[in-house]
């Protein structure tokens, strides 16, 4: 990761040791989630829909952020965010009702989605366009080793520590490395010195697949291990497998997924990853052998990483880079408009018509996604044409 940009290494650094500490936290928070959430505190489908719901709550106010940079960096922010994560999953392990659980999530979450913002802003104004496709995957596959490491404390630290007590440790051990990023060096000396609120209609195509990936994305996160647990009692030692086998598979594969959208193309990667989700969804709509339910599981991490095209997509039509955090946080707030609705209404379709419900209506989601994704176009296109041309006529 250093040599990518030797003259940029404080930002570098800093940004590995806030996405190691953001995902270890996350992951295991998400470990043990609906495992803790049903054995402790009882909760049903629809609460967990409206659990959700909380949880995203702050990504629909993510455009936020394009003002609160006009006045702190994006670094420091990431730092307070970082400290905001911990402290709701400290919260998580003091929580004995529905609506405590709720507010512990809801302090997490705004330390999540705003660093989450934050972090893609920093990054896209660090590097060169043809770098950031390489180093969000290995940002990514960093994210995947601090998960490994979450996940493997979960599954052999739950059952002689308990739920809260763990809650309580990570969200301590996060927060603390939270502080100490606000102690690091500022690191801004790759970032424009100005900030600038400007929403394109050009942008119209990286707006709408953003929803739509919002919607296909929250879908399967609420429900997928919910339907596990819920339709089929795995227990936490289990579910913790499954996010340690994620972790582990994506240290390798998001490497090379960057280093795939780096060398075929955003469009390409976002057809391929679509496509693969349908059979994905229709998985678990249909199929009730459990371990063909697991691989599927682990496909569909591994696909999200290809999500990373959308961010990459965008820097290569962003007009400025003053415009980059406020475009990627109102980005976050339509994605997160589908985060909103989609746990409820989710939740809601299982009780009445069935767990297939919700997983089907991801299929139609991915489908429209798959279709639209085909008028992805880049200035490139256009910047190559006359050199083709020329080709031609030498030939």
């Amino acid at each position: 990761m250093l040599s990518l940009s030797k003259n940029k290494r404080h930002t570098i650094i800093y940004l590995i040791i806030a996405n190691f500490l953001l995902y270890f936290g996350f992951r295991s928070w998400q470990a043990m989630l609906n495992n803790f959430a049903v054995e402790e505190i009882g909760i049903g489908p629809a609460s967990m829909g409206w659990l959700q719901a909380v949880r995203e709550l702050p990504g629909l106010m993510g455009f936020l952020l394009g003002f609160l940079v006009l006045i702190f960096s994006e670094i420091k922010i990431m730092a307070i965010c970082i400290i905001m994560l911990g402290g709701g999953i400290f919260l998580t392990g003091q929580a004995n009702n529905a609506p405590y659980l709720f507010f512990s999530t809801l302090v997490m979450s705004f330390g999540f989605h705003f660093f989450y913002s934050s972090n893609n802003s920093v990054v896209l104004m660090t590097l060169k366009k043809e770098e950031a496709p390489k180093f969000m995957g290995q940002l990514n596959s960093l994210g995947a080793i601090a998960a490994l490491a979450a996940t493997g404390a979960v599954y052999f630290l739950t059952q002689s520590w308990g739920y809260k007590n763990l809650y309580m440790a990570i969200g301590g051990f996060v927060a603390a490395g939270g502080v100490f990023l606000l102690l690091f060096k500022d690191g801004q000396e790759s970032l424009p010195s100005r900030r600038k609120i400007i929403l394109r209609w050009q942008y119209w195509l990286y707006y709408l697949l953003s929803f739509l990936m919002g919607c296909r994305r929250h879908i399967f996160t609420t429900f997928a291990i919910f339907l596990l647990v819920k339709e089929y009692g795995i227990s936490v030692q289990t579910t913790a497998l499954l996010f340690l086998v994620n972790s582990v598979v994506s240290v390798y594969t998001l490497q090379s997924i960057g280093k795939l959208v780096h060398r075929l193309g955003e469009r390409l990667m976002l057809t391929i990853a679509f496509s693969i989700l349908i059979i994905v969804f229709l998985g678990y709509a249909f199929v009730t052998y459990l371990p063909i339910l697991f691989i599927l599981f682990v496909v569909d991490n591994v696909l999200f990483g290809v999500s990373m095209a959308l961010t990459t997509y965008f820097h290569k039509i962003a007009v400025t880079q003053e415009e980059i955090t406020s475009n990627v946080a109102v980005q976050q707030t339509i994605n997160h408009i589908a985060a909103i609705v989609v746990p409820i209404i989710g939740g809601i379709v299982w009780k009445s018509y069935g767990s297939q419900t919700p997983f089907l209506v991801g299929v139609g989601i991915v489908t429209v996604s798959l279709f639209l994704v085909q008028f992805m176009h880049l200035p490139l296109d256009s910047e190559t044409a006359p050199a083709l041309a020329n080709l031609k006529k030498k030939a």
